[in-house]
Order: C-alpha cells, then structure tokens, then sequence
C-alpha cells in the first residue's frame, strides 16, 4: 500500500512539473523604418535584459516553479498533520504527507501557470517600452473606432404618431 501511495504521489509530482513556459518576449516588433537589422538585433539584446529586471529579475519559468514547490510543501506538511491527527501514528503521518504533496503539486500547477502569466506580462511590457524607445515599431490591432461609422443601410423613418396625440411644441430658441 505505501509503494502505491509513493508511486502515485511520484507520478502526480512529475506530471505537474511538466509546465513549459516561454523565456523572452511573446510579443512582436519590429524595426524601425531608419534602424538597421544589426540595430535592432542590439537593441532587442538590450531591451531583454531590461525586460528581465524590469520583471523582478526571473523568467516566467522560474516564477512557475517556485510556485509550484511552494503549493506542494504547504500540501506536504498539512497532509502530515492531518494524517497524524486522524490515524495517530507516523505511517499516518507519512501517507498524509505523500497525499498532501501530491494535491500540492496539482494545485501548485494552476498557481504556477498564473505566477508565471502575470511575470510574462511584466516582461512584456518592459520589452515593448524598451524597443518603442529606441524607435521601433509596435504593431498594434486596428480599432473598430478608428473607422468611420457608416450605417449598413440607410434607417428606417420614424413611424407616425398614433391618432388623437397632439402635435410637437415647436422648437425654442
């Protein structure tokens, strides 16, 4: 029973260490219409490093993973408490804390995936600010807003009152 439960728990950790999160910028940009290709290659060195300092100075990777260990050590030592509070000896103990570690890493996967979301935004963003300065360019999606409005086809007029309503006030000016 205790070789299942350590195999289990093994597998589970495993699975939930198999998060793969991109290391630089998941944005795009270009280069400036007066920059130079080798410009732009030095430019997005430098704007990478920035970037990596501007975000607290770790890869979304390791903001994951430090998550991901955090939530199954927390899972780890209340699994052990509560083992030995229900079953009252170390074997209780160990297989709540197999139990515990285990539902840690599964929660610490979704609490990894949004660590490292939020660490890559900040990366992002530092990337795009670094490059916009240096004069490159930001593609960006057009706005519906930035179109002018035009009607579909022309609109209906308004339909006449009912019988017996009296007309309008005329306008004051």
């Amino acid at each position: 029973m205790k070789k299942k439960l350590i195999f289990g728990g093994t597998a589970l950790l495993l699975l939930a260490s198999c998060a793969s999160v991109p290391t630089g910028p998941s944005v795009m940009v270009l280069p400036g219409s007066n920059k130079t290709f080798e410009q732009f290659r030095f430019d997005d060195y430098e704007c990478r490093q920035y970037a990596s300092e501007y975000s607290g100075g770790k890869t979304a990777e390791q903001a994951s993973a430090d998550a991901g260990v955090r939530s199954a050590a927390a899972g780890a030592a209340i699994g052990a408490l509560a083992g030995a509070a229900i079953g009252g000896n170390a074997n209780s103990a160990a297989a709540g804390a197999g139990l515990g570690a285990a539902g840690g890493a599964i929660a610490g996967t979704g609490a990894g995936a949004q660590s490292a979301h939020t660490v890559q935004g900040r990366y992002d963003i530092g990337y795009q600010q670094c490059m916009y300065a240096k004069g490159h360019q930001i593609p960006m999606a057009a706005s519906r807003y930035d179109r002018p409005y035009r009607p579909s086809r022309p609109m209906a007029p308004p339909p006449p009152p009912p019988p017996g309503t009296p007309p309008p006030p005329p306008p004051q000016s």
